[in-house]
């Protein structure tokens, strides 16, 4: 399992992932060569390769020389969390293959070429974290996170090849919960490292714009898009298991995980039509989380509106 104290690393490490949105509106900030610009794909290629390398490296010292090493070994991590950890693995290949796909079209690279060199470049970065997994104690190589791998890295190719953009983009929001108070070596103490690492208030969402499935002279907005979200609650461990860190509490009689689906709205920030550069730049650097809006929950409570859910 790529645990989430270094996925934080990997999301700090990794400029490949962080400059995806800003080349997503490379349009108007970057200029696109029209051709092939082969000084460009050098330098692509040249910064992609120390970033994915150094990353690398640089995970390996500050986190996997910290534990014993083994022989490599398979680990089977599909139940835990509610597979709240796997569609984080699915977003990180996503945006990791975004980028790769971006950088690539600026460069003047055709845009199959692009898509199918670039968009794997996720599933790549990652499957090299999964072999280290494989040979560190108290994890291994997990095949449930390689398939998570694979979906971001489908999502991302499969919208280039099939529509030359992304109509369908993988979001994140998060909000503060209880459970925390519960377990913070595991779920977060401070601000920050609770909205990583708990799970419990993690909304992962499908991000659709509707404009681009509508006819092409419609006067819909373009920035509108539907919104469909996972999360999951109760969780205060990875397995089904409270009661092993309850230390016989009562509270723990209550914890019953389950799973929450939404559907709600959002923004896609990349349509605004803003002309200050810097905003753009911000609005890019930000575009994967989903905005706060009303949506509607199904769940084993059944059917709620929440008037304002990030």
């Amino acid at each position: 399992m790529l645990v989430l104290k270094k996925l934080q690393l990997l999301l700090l490490l990794s400029p490949i992932f962080w400059t995806v949105n800003y080349h997503s509106y490379g349009q108007s900030i970057l200029h696109y060569s029209d051709s092939l610009n082969s000084r460009k794909l050098a330098a692509v290629i040249g910064v992609e390769t120390i970033g994915t390398v150094g990353s690398l490296v640089a995970l390996n010292e500050l986190w996997y020389n910290q534990y014993q090493q083994t022989p490599f070994h398979f680990f089977n991590d599909n139940s835990e969390w509610l597979q709240m950890d796997k569609i984080g693995h699915s977003m990180t290949s996503y945006y990791i293959g975004y980028a790769g796909i971006e950088a690539l079209k600026w460069s003047g690279l055709g845009d199959k070429q692009a898509t199918w060199f670039g968009g794997g470049l996720g599933l790549v970065y990652l499957s090299g974290l999964e072999l280290m997994d494989g040979f560190s104690e108290g994890w291994g190589f997990s095949m449930g996170d390689m398939l998570a791998n694979a979906a971001g890295t489908v999502l991302v190719i499969g919208q280039g090849v099939a529509w030359n953009e992304q109509r369908i983009k993988l979001k994140f929001s998060a909000h503060y919960t209880a459970f925390a108070d519960y377990r913070p070596s595991l779920l977060g103490t401070s601000g920050a490292e609770r909205l990583l690492k708990d799970y419990n208030g993690q909304t992962y969402w499908l991000s659709l714009n509707i404009k681009s499935f509508l006819f092409k002279n419609t006067k819909f907005p373009g920035w509108l898009n539907l919104a469909l979200g996972y999360g999951a609650e109760e969780m205060i461990s990875g397995k089904d298991d409270p009661e092993m860190y309850c230390m016989n509490e009562s509270w723990c009689d209550d914890l019953n995980r389950y799973r929450q689906w939404y559907l709600s709205v959002d923004v896609d920030l990349s349509k605004l039509k803003i002309k200050n550069r810097w905003i753009r730049m911000v609005f890019g650097t930000f575009g994967f989380i989903k905005l706060p809006a009303p949506a509607l929950e199904l769940s084993k409570n059944g059917l709620q509106l929440k008037p304002f859910y990030f």
